[in-house]
């Protein structure tokens, strides 16, 4: 099948007012796993352009909370939102979140960060990983004992590695393709349940289950 930019996910999300078609993945994700609940705070990594934000903000109610940091600039406009233009690579995003009067922990730190790609496979999918690994710090540093943690991978070599890395540090980790990522996309998400702390404290606790799930099939 050709590729199809404003598919059924696409218009489906100009319906509903959404930023981009990237909201009915979460929101997948959200259904499978039951993790987004009223009054939660979320920490939203490459937030732009803000569907994920979007539909975190109608799920936390007015009680929530939500930092989002981006390269760009968010346009949307949400009542329990802050949004924050930032490398999330090099800043420190303690102290930034201090001056936007926001202070951690979070219940739940999601990123949907991606590298600009440049079509040379091994290369995007070493950069996706590395954004997948600053995500995980940010989630060492930020995300409360039991939170979950979720993030955007390029399906590569490096998969096995960043499942490995997660085992470490969350009691049930899983692994999905939501039917709205494109049939031929290497995009996997990745869910850690139950925060057990940061790399340190994970290395004593190795009985972590992990249930990997198996992937959804690409929508017909």
């Amino acid at each position: 099948m050709a590729y199809n930019p404003r598919d059924k996910w696409f218009l489906k999300a100009k319906e509903e007012n959404f930023a981009a078609r990237s909201v009915y993945k979460l929101e997948d994700i959200d259904r499978r796993y039951k993790i987004l609940k009223p009054g939660m705070k979320v920490l939203d990594l490459g937030a732009a352009p803000g569907s994920w934000s979007q539909y975190a903000s109608r799920v936390l109610g007015e009680k929530g909370r939500i930092v989002g940091i981006d390269l760009n600039t968010v346009e949307v406009d949400l009542p329990n939102a802050v949004f924050l233009v930032a490398d999330v690579r090099a800043v420190d995003m303690g102290a930034l979140m201090l001056k936007a009067g926001v202070s951690p922990p979070f219940d739940v730190v999601m990123s949907d960060m991606a590298p600009l790609t440049t079509g040379i496979k091994l290369q995007d999918q070493e950069r996706s990983f590395e954004l997948c690994m600053f995500a995980l710090a940010a989630a060492d540093r930020f995300l409360k004992s039991g939170g979950t943690f979720i993030a955007k991978l390029f399906n590569s070599q490096e998969t096995d590695v960043f499942r490995a890395e997660l085992r470490t540090r969350f009691k049930r980790v899983e692994m999905v393709k939501p039917p709205a990522t494109r049939s031929e996309s290497r995009e996997r998400f990745f869910v850690g349940l139950g925060f057990m702390g940061g790399a340190k404290a994970a290395k004593t606790a190795r009985t972590a289950t992990v249930d990997v799930a198996e992937e959804s099939p690409p929508p017909g």
